[in-house]
């Protein structure tokens, strides 16, 4: 039985967004045991894992786990971060890990530090899915050795076991591929002996930072209280407050259903939780509970597909205005004839969208009979090929079209305008999920590795 909260610090909704000292600070002085944040996840699309690089800046990472280590440090308590570099592979994972070694000597510190690695073998997971340990989510289809081969590098989504594996080994420092976003915020109180459903409930409400409070905008972070019934949390800046309603809508999140989490090994159930106001800035939250099920870890596996060439164009002819849905349908298919008239066979199996932004780019979806035309839109033209030339070869042959393009024939021709010169701009490669399955294992440390630096021990050395 739990017998004192289990206090922590969650600075930030992603390492790298900006963490406020100030915070932290008062995390600190409320008696937090420790400081947890995720540092990436897929938002951001399949770039960052199939290159392995993250999509914020080193600089800003750097100034951001600088104030983490330094306070970690002064209270002697550990700083974990997961989902490392934005993607979590193992060169993201690197790419933080020397971030964080450049800290260290900058700062004159010498943690223990473990690197949690979470990407894995292709021969490996071929053997899982030929023993049927690998099995498909909606709405992809089983999986096939062609499909982890165009993989350029494969992650499993960790849970909290290897992070309260390194905390009992005495980790300062917990550097972690691919994981939970609440397996990271957890697993600190879970190796305290939390219960399971507090732990993991306080995870998902704290995870995007002060995006559970009222106001998402004033402060940065949040601190949660984990204890033997049920947890607090409450916004470290004091212009800040949480109210049941803010609290309790974060499970709605990035999550289907408002009342169940999924997560390996066992789902996150809040059917019975309660959300009760402590004051005017603390929420308390009890009923909450875990569900264990057969332990599965999620796989995310990026790799190239196909080039891609964009052009933009900006239409403010009121006749087209008028009349986009029927433009952005004939446009398509004229250049569509223009490139198998032009280029013929040799383009091979390209694709050609017209996005109008100002109208319909974000949805795709035709706006509702009567909707006022806008003042301009901006056309983002996208042909994707085989080859990047190829792209760019079919973006030319479309470029004139643009110019003059009519809606209705042998009537004046209406001018648009390119926003650039050259207006056909190279994009490069177009990286995409190809993994939507998890995998079945019996041991939670099966696919991860764990490696260590201890600068103490080099000092000595």
């Amino acid at each position: 039985m739990l017998k004192a909260p289990i206090k922590i610090i969650v600075p930030c909704g992603s390492l790298g967004a900006g963490v406020d000292e100030a915070e932290v600070r008062r995390g600190l002085a409320l008696g937090a045991h420790a400081i947890a944040t995720d540092a990436g996840s897929t938002d951001s699309g399949a770039a960052y894992l199939a290159l392995g690089m993250s999509k914020n800046n080193r600089g800003s990472v750097k100034r951001d786990l600088a104030i983490l280590m330094k306070a970690g440090a002064e209270a002697k308590i550990p700083v974990i971060v997961g989902t490392s570099g934005q993607a979590g592979g193992d060169k993201n994972l690197d790419w933080t890990r020397d971030i964080a070694l450049e800290i260290a000597g900058e700062l004159g510190l010498k943690p223990k530090i473990a690197l949690l690695y979470a990407e894995q073998d292709k021969a490996s997971l071929k053997a899982r899915n030929a023993a049927g340990a690998i099995k498909p989510l909606e709405p992809l289809g089983p999986l096939d050795d062609a499909t982890i081969d165009a993989c350029d590098h494969i992650v499993a989504v960790l849970g909290a076991e290897p992070y309260i594996a390194a905390l009992e080994a005495g980790a300062d420092i917990i550097l972690g591929g691919r994981t939970t976003d609440t397996a990271v915020l957890s697993s600190f109180a879970l190796m305290k002996g939390a219960p399971w459903g507090p732990a993991w409930h306080a995870a998902k409400i704290a995870e995007c930072g002060s995006q559970c409070a009222v106001y998402r905008t004033k402060g940065a972070g949040v601190l949660i209280s984990i204890d033997a019934e049920g947890f607090e949390v409450e916004p470290l800046s004091l212009e800040n407050r949480c109210d049941p309603r803010s609290v309790s809508a974060h499970m709605l999140y990035e999550n289907a259903n408002p009342f169940h989490l999924t997560e390996p090994g066992g789902v996150l159930d809040v059917t019975a939780a309660r959300y009760a106001a402590l004051d005017e800035r603390r929420v308390r939250v009890t009923g909450s509970a875990w569900r264990e099920k057969p332990y599965t870890l999620k796989l995310e596996g990026a790799g190239a597909g196909g080039y891609q060439t964009i052009m933009l164009v900006g239409i403010q002819d009121p006749e087209v205005l008028g009349r986009l849905d029927e433009f952005h349908d004939k446009m398509l298919a004229a250049l569509n004839r223009r490139v198998k008239m032009t280029i013929g066979e040799a383009a091979g199996d390209f694709h050609i969208s017209l996005r109008l932004y100002g109208w319909n780019a974000v949805s795709g979806d035709k706006p509702p009979e009567g909707t006022p035309a806008p003042r301009e839109v901006g056309v983002l033209f996208v042909a994707t090929a085989a080859t990047q030339d190829m792209a760019t070869q079919i973006a030319k042959a479309c470029n004139a079209w643009f110019f003059h393009f009519p809606i209705v024939e042998n009537e004046e021709l209406p001018s648009y305008g390119f926003a650039f010169t050259p207006a056909d701009i190279e994009r490069g490669a177009v990286y995409e999920f190809k993994l939507n399955h998890v995998v079945e294992i019996d041991d939670p440390m099966a696919l991860v590795r764990t490696t260590w630096i201890d600068l103490k021990q080099k000092e000595a050395a």
